[in-house]
């Protein structure tokens, strides 16, 4: 009888109601949330700041979408590619290659400039990967062009209190033409380039070295649409120039070059498309007493860039 005493001895006695109370707690505040939306945790720290600096400037770097990925083959246009700065990924070198002066200068330069991956390939690949191109052994590839939005190249004139001098490309599908085009616009101090999405030159490895390395430092935007991209611009205050060869004033006679502008080239013969020419605010023209008929985008870019570069001193 003592010894169950004791055993029962250890048992609690009737304990005093929390009149539900515990019960109601126990309940819980449902699931709980995710990382990034519980307060100070490192999630949450990191997905503040990133919001603070979209609400600061809503950078729109790279909504242009990006080109596709490019060879450049044969043993010359590695060789100047490399010489010239075009972006590089990967150099293919065909195994047991005759080593001349051309392979080692193009395996030097991409040595000298870092990132770029050396592989060695058969015959037989590098003729799959060139489609049966001649390349002599050599193969660069050039990753893709990653373009800017239009809205891009405004944001950073006016980020840098500036008027945007801005370059629009309707129908043209020369690469060299591009480039030449970028170089000017670097030359005179604009602020970037805007072709279409579609039928028009893109940044390829041939319009890399017309630019002359300045592609690197000057950004080009593709527009899905460049009349909506053109009033687009317009709704931002900024004037739209296109050079025609009907235009109704001269270049020099223009005095809107002075303030935020686009300036609107077409293609060589055909001039602006119809739908462009309307959109624009101006319709100007080159004077040539030599009788040319028309100028290449290169050339008629430069003249008028120069104007206002002269008018903005």
């Amino acid at each position: 009888m003592a010894a169950n005493n004791r055993r029962m001895s250890g048992k609690k006695g009737a304990q005093v109601g929390s009149g539900g109370q515990r019960r109601r707690g126990l309940e819980g505040k449902g699931p709980t949330p995710p990382a990034e939306m519980r307060k100070g945790h490192k999630k949450n720290r990191v997905a503040g700041a990133k919001a603070k600096q979209a609400v600061r400037r809503p950078t729109a770097r790279g909504r242009g979408g990006k080109g596709t990925s490019e060879m450049v083959v044969g043993r010359n246009p590695v060789f100047e590619a490399l010489r010239d700065g075009v972006p590089a990924t990967t150099l293919y070198v065909q195994q047991f290659i005759d080593n001349d002066e051309r392979v080692r200068e193009a395996l030097q330069l991409a040595a000298e400039r870092g990132g770029i991956h050396l592989m060695e390939a058969p015959r037989p690949e590098l003729d799959r990967m060139t489609n049966g191109l001649n390349h002599q052994g050599l193969v660069l590839q050039v990753p893709p062009y990653e373009y800017a939005h239009p809205e891009d190249l405004a944001a950073a004139a006016y980020d840098n209190g500036e008027d945007p001098l801005i370059v629009a490309l309707d129908g043209v599908t020369d690469p060299r033409n591009l480039g030449a085009v970028v170089r000017s616009v670097s030359a005179f101090g604009g602020h970037g380039v805007v072709v279409p999405e579609r039928r028009a030159a893109g940044m390829t490895a041939g319009a890399w070295k017309s630019s002359a390395g300045t592609a690197a430092r000057t950004p080009v935007a593709r527009a899905t649409n460049l009349t909506r991209a053109l009033e687009a611009y317009k709704k931002a205050g900024i004037t739209v120039v296109g050079l025609a060869a009907e235009g109704e004033s001269e270049i020099g006679d223009l005095e809107a070059l002075s303030g935020p502008v686009v300036i609107v080239v077409g293609s060589e013969g055909k001039g602006l498309s119809r739908l462009v020419g309307e959109t624009c605010d101006h319709r100007v023209r080159i004077p040539m007493p030599g009788g040319a008929e028309s100028l290449n985008a290169g050339v008629a870019a430069g003249i008028v860039l120069y104007e206002t570069a002269r008018r903005r001193a």
